[in-house]
């Protein structure tokens, strides 16, 4: 029991370094989306601008406790050979009678499901239901972040395939924290989409074929920098964890050329137009004077995952993942706590099989 207690109070203090984008890109992107909608829709968004940047992150908290969730983040398209963004059919149910629901689950599901949210964002505007607009939105901007990132369309998604372990956070993590706040993350306005099913599938092409320079670029940084000048080790809270060092990380951001805060801005502006094109096909429903009594969703963001519903969920990088990185401090020494996430980690594969 205590041992449970504990990994539940590591898991608190350490989870926003976990997953997808990373919390603070999530809430980021979702934030800035917000400013491109026209006044019509900034009457329901702005006033809950909190809400739809904080709850950008639920669906990776839903990750290892909700059946189902946590192959809507993703799809391996290396997995369906050459020219797969072509070969895969948009339509859910065609993919499913040409490969079936079990294999299409099990290699990620993200272009279907984030297509399946936007119908539902579009209902909810329909009814007028505001907390569900609130709710859907929120997700849907980061599914749409989700298939944005170039690691989340290959089977090799955190370089465990070319000796390359850890390059999943890198990307999408470390590199966002250290320079988003120098990114020019204005996108215009937000504008209406005429077919948003192909506009999803266009994303994830764009992101897989940046692949090549995102592992490439890396490799050729690793046989310059040594292992004790491409790692360093910083302070997060009260926990010391190993990080890619600044210098190998302003290197390698600056051979990508500007390609993390471009997938950003894209990122935004799908959002933003998804959101309004939601509206639009809703018939433009008038959003202004909500109940007074008006409240976003409560939901309570729990941290627990419960025995039976954490399994085959897909891995990347963090804290709890990297033996190296899983010190604090106590008298000024470096301790592990590694062996009491041993068991924990072991329940961990890669994605959530349907009951």
């Amino acid at each position: 029991m205590r041992l449970y207690l504990f990994c539940i109070f590591i898991f608190f203090i350490c989870y926003q370094d976990v997953i997808a984008w990373g919390f603070y890109a999530h809430r980021l992107i979702n934030r800035q989306a917000v400013f491109s909608l026209p006044p019509e829709l900034m009457v329901l968004f702005k006033p809950n601008l909190a809400y739809i940047s904080d709850k950008a992150v639920n669906p990776d908290r839903r990750r290892y406790a909700v059946q189902g969730e946590a192959e809507k983040h993703y799809i391996d398209l290396d997995v369906y050979g050459d020219s797969a963004i072509f070969k895969l059919p948009q339509s859910w149910p065609e993919a499913q009678i040409i490969y079936g629901e079990d294999s299409l689950r099990k290699n990620g599901i993200s272009p279907w499901s984030t297509y399946l949210t936007f119908q539902y964002l579009t209902y909810a505007f329909q009814k007028k239901d505001r907390q569900a607009i609130l709710k859907l939105a929120a997700d849907l901007g980061h599914y749409l972040g989700d298939i944005n990132v170039p690691l989340h369309s290959t089977e090799n998604y955190n370089g465990q395939n070319t000796n390359q372990h850890g390059i999943h956070g890198f990307w999408e993590s470390r590199l966002p924290e250290l320079y988003a706040k120098d990114y020019d993350l204005f996108v215009g306005k937000a504008e209406y989409l005429t077919n948003p099913r192909k506009e999803i599938w266009e994303a994830i092409e764009v992101a897989h074929n940046a692949l090549d320079s995102v592992f490439s670029f890396e490799k050729l940084l690793t046989d310059k920098f040594p292992d004790d000048q491409k790692y360093s080790y910083e302070n997060r809270g009260s926990i010391t964890t190993r990080v890619y060092s600044k210098a190998f990380s302003l290197a390698y951001h600056q051979m990508l050329a500007g390609q993390v805060e471009r997938q950003m801005k894209k990122t935004i502006k799908l959002i933003a137009d998804f959101w309004y094109s939601a509206w639009i096909l809703a018939g433009q429903p008038d959003l202004t004077n909500p109940a007074p009594n008006f409240r976003p969703p409560f939901e309570i963001d729990s941290i627990e995952t419960p025995q039976d519903s954490i399994k085959n969920v897909r891995e990347h990088q963090s804290l709890f993942t990297d033996p190296e990185a899983l010190f604090w401090k106590s008298l000024n020494k470096n301790l592990y706590y590694w062996q009491a996430f041993r068991k924990y980690c072991g329940r961990r594969p890669r994605f959530l099989p349907r009951g």
